[in-house]
């Protein structure tokens, strides 16, 4: 009896005392009898206590914590309005981060390269079939490794094209062989002894798709890069103005070669109203939208920031699409004096005959007149890259890729009979394999003249 009711004044004896009793067997009706008599005891005290003293032990417990019941108060309804605000800025974020997603896979020009060249492997079976020789491309471009395809040194290139004053972008070398201090020194003598300044260009010697091709503006920013660099830097003065991609090609023999294809590069604004970040305003851009993680991680300026009312802000600097240029046919800009400037410069490098050229130029008048400053040269992989156009379909490009690959495989068949060797299969796979791995530097032809080096 004295233990059920302490049962029911103490605190956590209820569950033990009913699963004791039930496991040794006590009576029923006595433990019951019991039980009624200790709630008899206990239920009207708990309630009289309640009623007698439970009013005053409120009051005073509110007046001691009526300033922290306010500060709880005021901190919940904060936490309400933040949560909201952050979920309609989560919302934003994620519904046009999903209207981008959506846009990469209906546009074209936003696939992967392997989707867009997909369609274009069966012909590319067929080329190698007719003309039995599945690398004859490579014979395209005799006087560059792999005729341009994988793996070829930028400088070389840009070397040979040097045989024409003027027309390249002025450039060095610096050794990848070097520790990163001393890139950095060699690369700040070079200035100095050649009287540059910021900004200049560095890329990597052997690159592709503009990947690691950066435009520094302070010694910080070449320190840093170059530190980082692998392998063999390219150090370029910087061309301002305007920048287009030129595809060329002339088949041996030809007294003259022609332009295949114009690209118009534009570098890609927007502009600030006084109140949205610049993260809003690329998100609610209907095409910069498509890119936005792109210009995300080029933006040197913080994504928080609000532009002022009116202020543009240029998202890329450099004309890679991939990087999130955009790219415009131009081809109505031809001219006759274009083609032979074009031509001109193409000669001056033994054994190239098609690719794209890179250019710089001051205005739309100044490169029909054919003045402008090649900064690189692409192969036989190089694209005629106008096929980004918005305004170009699917099947226009393709039509245009297969034109492409056509005349790659029929240039590669006439050098083939002059006795140019196209790369083994083999070596060819190793070589891409070997680039995807490590970036390997690849051979090149011996150059006119010496290329500045600063090793």
């Amino acid at each position: 009896m004295i233990v059920v009711f302490l049962s029911r004044f103490m605190p956590g004896l209820r569950l033990p005392t009913y699963v004791t009793a039930g496991l040794l067997k006590t009576d029923f009706w006595r433990f019951t009898g019991y039980f009624l008599a200790a709630a008899a005891v206990w239920t009207p005290l708990l309630v009289g206590a309640s009623a007698l003293f439970g009013g005053e032990i409120l009051r005073r417990t509110l007046a001691r914590a009526g300033a922290g019941l306010l500060a709880f108060a005021v901190a919940l309804a904060l936490a309400v309005i933040l949560r909201k605000l952050l979920i309609a800025a989560f919302r934003f974020r994620v519904r046009r981060a999903f209207v981008g997603f959506v846009l990469r896979k209906i546009r074209w020009e936003f696939w992967p390269a392997w989707a867009a060249y997909a369609p274009i492997a069966p012909y590319l079976v067929y080329l190698a079939c007719k003309h039995r020789s599945l690398t004859l491309f490579t014979a395209a471009n005799p006087g560059i490794a792999s005729g341009g395809f994988v793996g070829e040194s930028k400088s070389q290139i840009l070397q040979n094209l040097s045989r024409r004053e003027g027309s390249v972008a002025r450039f060095a070398v610096i050794s990848g062989s070097l520790a990163g201090y001393a890139r950095t020194h060699r690369a700040a003598e070079f200035l100095a002894r050649e009287n540059w300044s910021f900004p200049i260009v560095l890329k990597p010697d052997v690159g592709e798709r503009g990947s690691g091709v950066a435009i520094v503006r302070t010694g910080g920013e070449m320190e840093a890069y170059l530190r980082a660099a692998v392998g063999d830097t390219i150090i370029q003065e910087y061309i301002a103005g305007l920048e287009f991609g030129v595809f060329y090609y002339r088949y041996p023999g030809e007294a003259e070669g022609r332009i295949f294809s114009i690209t118009q590069k534009l570098f890609p604004e927007v502009v600030g109203d006084g109140r949205s970040s610049l993260e809003t305003l690329i998100l609610r851009d209907p095409r910069a939208v498509c890119m936005a993680g792109a210009y995300f991680r080029a933006s040197k300026r913080r994504l928080d920031d609000v532009p002022a009312a009116g202020e543009p802000v240029r998202l890329v600097e450099l004309g890679s699409h991939c990087r999130g240029a955009v790219f415009l046919d131009g081809t109505r800009l031809n001219t006759r004096a274009l083609e032979r400037a074009v031509d001109t410069v193409s000669k001056s490098h033994p054994g190239f005959y098609l690719g794209r050229f890179d250019i710089r130029t001051p205005s739309v008048e100044a490169l029909q007149r054919g003045d402008f400053k090649v900064i690189e040269l692409n192969g036989v992989s190089a694209e005629a890259t106008h096929i980004y156009d918005p305004a170009v379909s699917l099947l226009e490009a393709y039509g245009i890729m297969r034109a492409q690959w056509r005349m790659a495989f029929e240039i590669g068949a006439i050098n083939r009979r002059l006795g140019a060797e196209p790369m083994p299969a083999q070596a060819l796979f190793a070589l891409i394999r070997d680039r995807r791995r490590r970036k390997p530097q690849a051979d090149a032809p011996p150059a006119a003249r010496p290329i500045p080096n600063l090793s």
